[in-house]
């Protein structure tokens, strides 16, 4: 007999409510995204281009040489793959270079890097080997040093920042085997075993999908604690979902298993149990009920660093690309010179520098603490995820055979050793990691869409009463009298606009931010015309709402790319590259725009009502006689494992490294 389930039951509506609930409501700070999406195309946000400051140039540019030092002689990627693991050797030469503390501030023994050469780093080493790479955005991005740094006091900082500095690796466990990016079904609890304020909490449960788990010393752990009665001196006990710090060699934790993806194969990624895990009070990060939304701050700036691979990626890719599209020959020329092959190696380049330019503005504008990035860092791990794995994709197809060959087979043989199908299985779980491209649509239109709800939410809530949709009538009224006519017409429709973009003996990007303006300004009339047609019904339409956000993308990285080529013109005596940059963000935006185009087009010409018929009928069991034919290889076993709290049943593999 099987025992019940511990595990939440949520309603769609509840569910809504606590991710809602863990959004981070104001805008304390401009957002370029954000205007862009509500028809304002702010450019004086974004440019001139921010710039480091010399001081964080100069301890920058140092590192990045210590680091490529290293990576030469000290991380052998094919042994990586060859043998599933990241030597301890390696790893703790990162620690001796600091690697582990890139992030960190100096006063707690950290390199004190800004985010733009944390991501050069990352980018850096993640050509030399993808699980490397992962290995230290996990432990500082979304591990210990990111969420203490924001939320943390001068105690946890003091305690713990030095050992993730140099000694310790950390890891962030909120995934469980049924819980994803529904964070309100979570199961694993931390009761307090007291009721003071200063109770310790005992912590039950199993976390899946652990990056860095099987090898960290410390860990980040969301749970759900039980709201408890209000007493004189029980701050802070309201229960809810809440973060904490957790030593991974406390009784009680343990890594049971160590688990193999198509990718990455060098990762410790682990199934994490908890059995009666005492954690104490001083360990919580920020109050009861907060874990959700440190969370989703911690990856405001920490989901910059997929990007920051996906730029590697790309650059590798043009390198591989650009070499052996001279090398090999077909028809008496070089492949790259016919015209199929050639657009593919456009591609790349192109596609290859506007995500560098989305990568350093959002990072750029992150150190800066100026503008409010939630929306740019999320379409950079977008739109970057997705175009690298399409940059790799074209690479395989031109490298041909021997895109398909993995590195060991072409080196036995003779040849280059060129990992490019590796390339696209480490690239890959880019789309699903730290929020999937679907889960990121909804959360980029649902921030893009903000302004709306807060004008005009109450009308399209079935919970609110008449006088509240009055109330809610008379704001609306107000908002869309004085934004709808600024949608009619703008700078995108006067000739030499944005003038400076078109400097003597350059190519004219001028034309592409007027296209930009007017896009946005399009953009946020179709995201009206969407609400008021389907109304409360919008937050279903996903296919609208992820458009809507790729078209975005698209705007954001032609502005971005434009302003990065201004950049580089304007820095042309220190080695800037001017011409060459304009010359690539042209041929980007002129991609881009046949892309935008389409997008447009596909908002109102689609086969969205079909396909949701489709579906039904699938899941109604009308097509199985569809399915056969075939032999099932797999094996037997539950969708999904079960996992209840409870003592370990498997032998403990954590590995720590020292």
């Amino acid at each position: 007999m099987t025992a019940p389930s511990t595990r939440p039951s949520v309603s769609e509506k509840e569910a809504r409510e606590v991710a809602e609930a863990a959004r981070e409501q104001d805008w304390r700070k401009p957002s370029f995204a954000k205007e862009l999406f509500l028809g304002r195309f702010r450019l004086d946000l974004i440019h001139p281009h921010p710039e480091p400051a010399p001081a964080d140039v100069e301890r920058g540019e140092e590192f990045l040489a210590t680091l490529r030092d290293f990576c030469d002689p000290h991380i052998d990627g094919a042994r990586i793959e060859r043998d599933a693991q990241i030597p301890d050797e390696t790893v703790r030469g990162l620690k001796e270079i600091g690697a582990f503390g890139m992030k960190i501030d100096r006063k707690y023994g950290g390199l004190g890097l800004t985010q733009v050469y944390y991501n050069k780093s990352l980018a850096l080493v993640g050509t030399a080997s993808p699980a490397v790479g992962a290995l230290l955005s996990a432990h500082q991005s979304i591990g210990v040093p990111q969420p203490l740094k924001i939320f943390g006091t001068e105690e946890q900082k003091e305690e713990f920042l030095p050992r993730c500095a140099r000694t310790d690796i950390s890891a962030f466990l909120l995934t469980e085997p049924d819980v994803g990016s529904d964070p309100a079904r979570l199961a694993t609890t931390a009761v307090p075993d007291g009721d003071g304020p200063d109770a310790d909490y005992l912590l039950d449960g199993v976390k899946l999908w652990t990056t860095n788990g099987v090898v960290a010393d410390l860990l980040v752990v969301m749970a759900r604690v039980p709201p408890r009665p209000s007493d004189e001196g029980a701050e802070g006990h309201r229960g809810g979902i809440t973060a904490f710090v957790v030593e991974a060699a406390a009784e009680g934790v343990t890594v049971e298993n160590r688990n193999s993806f198509m990718g990455l194969r060098g990762i410790e990624n682990g199934v994490t149990r908890f059995h009666q895990v005492r954690v104490p009070a001083a360990n919580r990060i920020g109050p009861e009920g907060a874990g959700l939304k440190i969370a989703l701050t911690t990856l405001n700036t920490g989901r910059l660093s997929l990007p920051a691979l996906c730029v590697g990626a790309g650059k590798w890719c043009l390198k591989i690309a650009r070499g052996w599209g001279g090398a090999r020959e077909q028809w008496g020329r070089p492949v790259a010179k016919h015209e199929a092959v050639g657009a593919k190696i456009s591609f790349i380049a192109a596609t290859t520098f506007a995500l560098e330019a989305v990568l350093d503005l959002s990072s750029q504008m992150a150190d800066e603490d100026r503008n409010d990035i939630r929306i740019e860092a999320a379409l950079a791990k977008l739109y970057g995820s997705e175009m690298a794995s399409l940059m790799a994709d074209e690479l395989i197809q031109i490298r041909g055979g021997r895109g398909y060959e993995t590195a060991e087979s072409l080196a036995a043989r003779g040849e280059k050793a060129i990992p490019a199908e590796q390339i696209v299985r480490d690239l890959r779980i880019n789309r699903i990691f730290e929020g999937s491209t679907e889960i990121m649509h909804l959360l980029i239109a649902r921030e893009a869409v903000d302004a709306h709800l807060k004008v005009a939410g109450d009308l399209i809530d079935p919970q609110k009463n008449l006088s509240e949709k009055a109330r809610a009538g008379a704001r609306a009224g107000g908002f869309y009298a004085r934004w709808l006519p600024k949608l009619v017409a703008g700078k995108g429709q006067v000739p030499r606009t944005y003038g400076e973009f078109h400097p003597p003996g350059h190519r004219d990007l001028s034309t592409h931010l007027r296209f930009v303006e007017r896009g946005a300004r399009r953009l946020a009339r179709s995201t009206f015309y969407g609400m008021s047609r389907w109304q409360g019904k919008m937050e279903t339409k996903q296919g609208f709402l992820g458009r809507v956000v790729d078209i975005g993308a698209e705007l954001f990285a032609m502005s971005a790319a434009c302003v990065r080529a201004e950049m580089l013109r304007t820095a042309a005596g220190r080695g800037g590259h001017g011409k060459e940059a304009y010359e690539l963000a042209d041929a980007f935006c002129r991609q881009a725009r046949i892309r935008v185009e389409e997008l447009f087009g596909r908002l109102w010409t689609n086969t969205d009502d079909l396909d949701r018929t489709v579906v039904r009928r699938v899941l109604d069991d009308a097509y199985t006689w569809l399915e056969e034919g075939i032999v099932d290889p797999s094996g037997d076993g539950p969708w999904i494992a079960e996992a209840e709290p409870g003592p370990a049943k498997k032998p403990n593999l954590h590995r720590p490294i020292r």
